[in-house]
Parts: C-alpha cells; structure tokens; sequence
C-alpha cells in the first residue's frame, strides 16, 4: 500500500484518455484500410455521407447561435451575477460551457465519420462471410465509444486542473447536456420521420420491398441512422458520462477539498472504466458462424469484469475506502442488469419477440397491443434498478461520515459513485449501439448493391443483432440518466 495524490491520478486519466484516442485511430485506420471496390456501393454510401454531414452541418450551426445566447447569461448571472463578486468565476463558468459543447459535438463528428464509411466497408465484408462483417462494423462502432469517453474524462480532468473548482464542471456537464438536446431530439425526430416516410412510400404505397434502390427515400433512412443513432446517442451518453463524473467531484471536494481522497476515488475509477472499455473493445470477437449477439455481450461481461476486479485492486493498493467501492459496484452491477433484462425483451431468440410474432399472425392490433405491453413490462426492471442501486449505495456509503455527523452527505456521494458505475463501462456500450446503425446501413447497401440473398441473410443477423444492442442501450441510458440526476 502506497499514498497517491490527486494530480498523479489525474495524469494517469489524461493518459488514459490519450491512448482511447489512439485506439480509436487506429480503428478508424483499419476500417479505411478494409476493401472497396463495388463502384454501385461507392455512389449510394457517398449520398449518405453527404447526408449526414449536411444534416450535422445545419445542426451545428444552429447549436453554435444557441450556445452563443446562452453562453452570454451564464456569463452575466452563473455561479453569480458578475456585480455581486469575483467575474472570474463567470468567466471560467462561460468557457466551460463552450469547451462542453465543442467537445460533445467532436465526438459526434467522429462518430459520423468512421459510421459513413465503416457501413459500405461491412457490407462489401459480408461478401466473405459474417465474421469480417462483424468485426468491421464493431470497430467502426468502438471508434465512437472510445472517442466518446476519451473526449469526457479529458475535458473533466483539464477543466478541474485548469480551474481548480469543481463548481466549473457544472458549466462543462451543461454544455454537454446542450448538444445532447439538440442531437438527440432533433436527430432522433429526423430519424423515426424518414423512417416512417421511406416504408409509408415503399412498403404500402408502391409495395416494393424495404431499402430498395427505387425508393429515394431509404437514403434519408440512412442517414437518420447515422445522426440519431450514432450521433445522437452518442451526445446523449457523453452528457450522462459527464453529469455523473461532475456530481462526483462536486460531492467529493465537498467532503475532502480538491486534493482528497474522495476525488482521487472519482477519477481512479473512471480512468479504470475507460481502461476496461480499452480491454473490452480489444477481446470482441465472433466465429466463423458465431452469433454477434453473444459476442457483444461477451464483451460487455468482459469490461464488466475488469472494472470490478481492477478497482478493488487500486482501492487495497491505494488504501481507499472500501464503502465507496460497494456503492459504485452496486451501480455496474444494476446497470448490468438492465442490459440484460433488456436483452432478455427484445433479442429475436428470446419468448418475449417470438411471442410478438406469433400474435402478429392474428393481425396489426394484436401486435401491437402485445407489442406495447412487452413494452411496458421491460421497463419494470430498470425502475426498480434505479430505485435500489440508489437505496443500497447511500446505505452503503453512509456510515462513513458517522464520526463527522455527515452520513447524509456520504450517502449522497455514494448515489453519485453507484452512478459513476453504472456508467463506467458507457465505451463499450457505445461501441456497441453505433455498431447498430453501422450494420443497419450496411445491411440497405447490401440490398441496393444487389449481393444476392446470402449476403442479405448474414447482413440481417448481424442487424439483428444491432437492434437489440440499441434497445439495450437505449436502457442502459435512461437508467444511467436517472441514476445521475438523483445524484
């Protein structure tokens, strides 16, 4: 056992960071480097980069106006009106609002980048079989959760370094929760729209089948894939990464001062989570006929596993307080949990779908009632989920400020830590929901290049599998957000 301080522990985050990033380049490398060489594939993945980028593009600009105004009244009024004390304060309040925003909105340009040219790569893949496919898609996916997570854990440990007040980061986590409004609500409403519209004139009124190359508009479903999928979640969970790690700090100073234990525990741990996602991204892996569903999972149990057994290994080595490592732990294991229940509701192998399916038979209404009320019976699990991970970790943590008359004030630091777990392993989640649209587009551009049904066949197990990793972690979101704003 050994003392660390803070400032070493912060270093080792940024390094952390620095290597997500070089993972994520040279995934993005690989996925370039992949063949392409039909020419029909080439023109219509270009129609939705363009797409994309054009959507992206009005998007941002928009969100920079906005940013603009409110950047303007943080200065003024935030922490403080600027008359009434120190102005400094409002401006490092105003310049980690922007230094927010633009970070989340890199991440998501990432995001697009690798997406738009990983899908026509795993769809000419899939020609080979499923396994290139798969890993095509999947480290077109890891690009975005390493820069997702990479671009957060940065961003909070310079902006706490820099400003020496972990009142500041509530200005950076309000400007990630900016973006995440514009690209998840706006992205989210482009995509389910162009959705709807490209089946209302395909499938019912010219009854041709989905992603057909005659209807125009499996193109603007494409790249709803993109910007409300890739994009959107992926501002979405960078906003939850950030609010969770700022209420952390915010309740860590508040109990130790900066340089305390409680903040070395908050950065450890998530400079851990990374790392673990490092390691999960790494081991995924599919056979030859594999089933991409078990391989993402298997990857998830993975950084799972790691962030568990490598957190209780810094907190002996470190000689931190254990309390606070049940708390965060009670938070992976939830969050755990309602993946799996997730799973459990719409992977296509499981009661729940089959038994959609089955009532389908019967006609539309029956679908959808069963349909809705499958629905409304998976959300049980991540209600309770919530409910007891907060219940347990403030238990947990509570006796710790028993000698100081501050049980409550740990108790709440321990909310704020099971949140921080639960989030920890977000890399590999979002690794895993942006391989969804990745395979999703791939499996359109399989159908409009014309490969024949057996590549259509491996491109719609693989997206199979994609829509269950989206529910999941459409879950794994609302819950962590949750989990977040009691903390």
């Amino acid at each position: 056992m050994f003392e660390i301080t803070a400032q070493m522990i912060q270093a080792f985050a940024i390094l952390v960071s620095l290597a997500a990033f070089g993972i994520a380049a040279w995934m993005y490398t690989w996925v370039k480097a992949q063949p392409s060489s039909n020419k029909r594939i080439a023109e219509i993945g270009k129609y939705i980069q363009e797409g994309a980028n054009t959507f992206l593009k009005r998007e941002y600009i928009l969100l920079a106006r906005f940013t603009a105004i409110v950047a303007v009244i943080i200065f003024v009024l935030l922490p403080h009106p600027i008359w009434a004390g120190n102005i400094a304060d409002n401006i490092w309040m105003t310049i980690s609002y922007i230094f927010g925003t633009i970070l989340s909105a890199l991440a998501g340009k990432i995001g697009i980048l690798v997406a738009t040219i990983a899908n026509m790569k795993a769809a000419e893949a899939a020609q080979k079989g499923i396994k290139p496919s798969f890993m095509t898609g999947f480290r077109g996916g890891a690009v975005m959760g390493m820069a997702v997570v990479g671009t957060s854990l940065l961003g909070v440990t310079v902006v706490l370094m820099l400003v020496g007040d972990a009142t500041s980061l509530l200005g950076f986590s309000f400007g990630a929760s900016s973006l995440a409004l514009f690209a998840k609500a706006g992205g989210g409403i482009f995509t389910k729209t162009a959705d709807i519209s490209a089946d209302l004139v395909g499938k019912v009124e010219l009854g041709i089948p989905e992603d057909d190359p005659r209807n125009p508009a499996v193109i603007a479903d494409n790249v709803g894939d993109n910007v409300g999928d890739v994009a959107g979640m992926g501002a979405d969970l960078f906003d939850s990464n950030v609010a969770s790690m700022a209420a952390a700090l915010v309740m860590a100073t508040a109990l130790g001062g900066i340089s305390g234990k409680n903040v070395i525990m908050v950065f450890t741990y998530a400079a851990i989570g990374l790392l673990a996602s490092i390691i999960g991204v790494a081991t995924a892996r599919i056979g030859k006929n594999g089933d991409p569903t078990k391989a993402l999972n298997s990857s998830t149990y993975v950084t799972t596993a790691v962030f568990a057994g490598l957190t209780a290994l810094t907190t002996f080595v470190f000689n931190l307080e254990w309390r606070i490592w049940g708390a965060t732990v009670v938070g992976l294991l939830v969050g755990t949990i309602i993946g799996v229940a997730t799973d459990y509701f719409t992977n296509d192998n499981k009661p729940p779908v089959r038994a959609v399916a089955e009532a389908s038979k019967s006609g539309p209404a029956f679908t959808i009632l069963s349909g809705f009320s499958y629905g409304l019976l998976s959300c049980l699990p991540a209600l309770i989920g919530i409910a007891v991970s907060a219940l347990l970790a403030f238990n947990i943590a509570a006796p710790i400020g028993v000698a100081t008359g501050q049980e409550t004030q740990y108790g709440m630091f321990g909310i704020s830590m099971a949140a921080l777990g639960m989030l920890s392993i977000v890399g590999m989640i979002i690794s895993n929901d942006a391989y969804g649209p990745i395979v999703d587009n791939a499996r359109g551009l399989a159908e409009m290049g014309g490969f024949g049904e057996k590549v259509i066949a491996i491109t719609d197990e693989l997206d199979s599998a994609g829509n269950t990793v989206k529910a999941v972690t459409k879950g794994f979101s609302i819950s962590a957000a949750g989990l977040t704003v009691i903390a």
